[in-house]
């Protein structure tokens, strides 16, 4: 669904607002629906047709929908255990493509109606600054501007040398669904690549995941990554970790690649290849410096906890200002620039931006990590509940999970939490609720959590560093 202009202005013509948002992904709109709340005159620019932006168009929301659906068929052959059996599904990609095209053009129609309820005029057309106070729009108009939010976004990075063919895909293309390739290389092994190759394997693709670190999700702890590394190396073709892909060439039988690693051998042949080995911000390329605004090498532009630039009239927020590249952290940053461009008092004080792997299992973490804190010298105490222990984790035939604790040891204030299970993405916002409020263990532990729920598992752990668990028998300290 395309999203409705509030009025369509000819090119040449220009127009005047006190807000210009550039880019309508979830930390633009967001921005703009804001700072409409708040009184501004906002006009948002965005090169597509839908508001949403990458996250919704061809990121969080197809796959997300595809992911509930190898779930779902991932959980139809595991009953098959506990003597419940099914045939073997019929995939009709048509089908499951149609669904989660219609899913994303409802979320994309609510955005625009949101717009228009809120008379926030939309562009659509590709925006350059030609001075700090206007923007141009391609096939558009000019746009005369007070204030400026610049929400630009990132796109998926190519590696060089690599044939321009449709069946090397990027993350884009892959979401889109036009087939599942019998044998399908994966170049990438952190949570984009992952995701994907967790759907493609439900779908049926014979799956290589190659990643250049010693290990999949590179920065999370090892620990959280094993069940996740042991449930897909049973699932998949193979998982080569150290290991990089030196060429591909398209030939009329499929993509022959050539990987380098210690247990890649020889040439391969895939009838697909999905590359997925990061993102790279759209600062270039925006006429920034027409602006005044100044971009690094990487792409990157500089703000202050107030989302400001160096040029106090244009901030900029998400992807484009700095790592995690995140959409809730973009939603957060919008509403901070938003804020302050209205005059109120505003800042970016977020103690922590949680993180998920929507995988199979799910990897979620939130603030510190084991890894950050031995690599940075942080002291810190853990503690953590093995889900084999967790009824709740057991009646779905999922015990493999882990929830663990980082404490503060002088100040017991609870430093990071990460969980690997089935729904981990849901369960960690408790923990980050709990860090942003200073709670120790000790205040979820006398937290009474329902049972039997996955949710538990984050009382247990706590537990666990009060010395006051139950659920296991630890030789260790009591209170």
């Amino acid at each position: 669904m395309k999203t409705e202009k509030t009025k369509k202005v000819p090119a040449g013509e220009t127009i005047d607002t006190d807000l210009l948002v550039l880019g309508g992904g979830p930390g633009g709109y967001t921005a703009a629906f804001r700072a409409a709340d708040l009184g501004l005159s906002v006009t948002l620019v965005d090169a597509r047709d839908s508001l949403g932006g990458v996250c919704l168009n061809v990121g969080c929301i197809p796959s997300k929908a595809l992911l509930h659906a190898a779930r779902s068929l991932e959980e139809a052959r595991a009953l098959a255990e506990l003597g419940i059996e099914f045939s073997e599904p019929r995939i009709r990609l048509d089908r499951l493509r149609s669904w989660k095209e219609a899913l994303v053009a409802k979320l994309g129609g609510g955005l625009a109606g949101l717009a228009r309820r809120r008379k926030v005029r939309v562009l659509t057309g590709r925006g350059e600054f030609i001075g700090p106070h206007r923007l141009a729009v391609a096939d558009g108009p000019d746009v005369n501007f007070k204030q400026a939010i610049v929400a630009v976004g990132s796109q998926p990075v190519r590696l060089p040398g690599l044939p321009d063919d449709p069946r090397i895909m990027d993350s884009s293309a892959a979401l889109a669904l036009k087939s599942v390739p019998g044998r399908l290389l994966v170049v990438g092994g952190g949570i984009i690549g992952m995701e994907l190759a967790t759907v493609y394997a439900a779908l049926g693709s014979r799956v290589t995941v190659v990643e250049l670190t010693d290990g999949l999700l590179p920065g999370c702890d090892r620990d959280l990554v094993q069940p996740l590394q042991e449930r897909v190396a049973a699932r998949y073709e193979a998982i080569l970790s150290g290991t990089r892909l030196v060429s591909a060439q398209a030939r009329e039988d499929g993509v022959h690649v050539v990987l380098e690693g210690p247990r890649a051998s020889g040439s391969q042949v895939y009838d697909a290849v999905l590359v997925a080995v990061g993102r790279r911000p759209n600062g270039a390329g925006i006429g920034a410096e027409r602006a005044g605004l100044k971009v690094d090498e990487r792409g990157f532009i500089a703000v202050d906890a107030s989302q400001r630039t160096h040029v106090p009239h244009i901030f900029a927020i998400g992807d484009v200002v700095g790592e995690p590249m995140l959409a809730h952290k973009a939603a957060y940053e919008g509403k901070v620039a938003a804020e302050v461009a209205a005059g109120r008092k505003s800042a970016n004080d977020a103690k922590v931006i949680p993180a998920v792997a929507y995988t199979d299992p799910e990897v979620a973490w939130v603030g510190l990590t084991e890894t950050a804190a031995r690599r940075d010298g942080v002291a810190f105490e853990s503690a953590s509940f093995p889900w084999a222990a967790s009824g709740r984790a057991l009646s779905l035939g999922r015990g493999e999970g882990l929830t663990k604790i980082l404490v503060d040891p002088h100040t017991h204030a609870l430093l990071g939490v990460g969980m690997v299970g089935p729904q981990a993405g849901d369960l960690i916002a408790e923990a980050a609720l709990a860090i942003e409020m200073g709670a120790e263990p000790g205040d979820i532990a006398l937290t009474i959590h329902p049972h039997p729920t996955l949710s538990e598992t984050l009382a247990f752990a706590a537990e666990a560093y009060e010395g006051t668990l139950t659920e296991l028998y630890l030789n260790g300290k009591k209170r």
